[in-house]
């Protein structure tokens, strides 16, 4: 008995993950209620060290909030530029979030309380970030799926964050999410057609029993 899907439906699982795109641009048309709801259950599906599910989303209605979190983003954008020296100015021409102008912005956190889940993280305990990070790929890929563009906003002061949205101790923001609709798809992704970088040949990144030892040099 097998258990392979059909062609068609493998096709598509592949298509999705080629095509998904961190955007930057997005139309203002809000998100209909339905489709956010399965959107937040893709992530909510997604694998989790220990089954602990660490992740927690706080959707940003208040719209001062919304300028608030774009606030913290700004000043982070600034300090990276700064850090990045020789290429301060190029950095500062790249459009790196589109909160204001998306139809839902989400913050992905990690839970308080993780230290008591040993299971899987005895001695690998950033799993929790881990598991985080396989459920918003999960919402990422079912958003492209819906015809809704995603950014990953990762340029804030964690602490500053979760100070705004009140987490308790312990708790930690680990993304802001712009969620909407768009005109269209980057054909690559923004930063390769920006020639801020290439993607890497997967040659390179694959290795045979041991470090930097490649497949074709065995």
């Amino acid at each position: 008995m097998s258990h392979r899907y059909s062609q068609g439906d493998i096709d598509a699982v592949y298509r999705v993950i080629a095509e998904r795109r961190d955007i930057r641009h997005f139309l203002p048309d809000p998100l209909d209620a339905d489709l956010l709801q399965r959107l937040l259950q893709a992530a909510h599906l997604g694998p989790s060290v220990g089954f602990m599910q660490p992740w927690r989303f706080i959707r940003i209605a208040d719209r001062s909030k919304r300028d608030a979190i774009h606030a913290l983003v700004e000043q982070e954008r600034i300090l990276t530029a700064q850090a990045l020296e020789e290429r301060e100015d190029e950095f500062m021409r790249l459009k790196v979030e589109g909160i204001r102008e998306c139809g839902e912005v989400l913050v992905a956190a990690l839970m308080d309380g993780r230290e008591r889940h040993v299971f899987g993280r005895r001695t690998l305990p950033e799993m929790d970030l881990a598991s985080v990070a396989c459920a918003i790929q999960n919402m990422w890929l079912a958003a492209r799926a819906e015809g809704i563009g995603m950014g990953w906003v990762s340029l804030f002061d964690a602490d500053q964050l979760a100070a705004l949205l009140a987490m308790p101790a312990g708790a930690k923001p680990v993304a802001v999410l712009c969620l909407g609709h768009v005109k269209e798809f980057y054909a690559r992704p923004m930063l390769e057609q920006e020639g801020w970088a290439a993607r890497r040949s997967l040659d390179d990144l694959v290795y045979r029993d041991t470090w930097g030892m490649k497949e074709k040099e065995k």
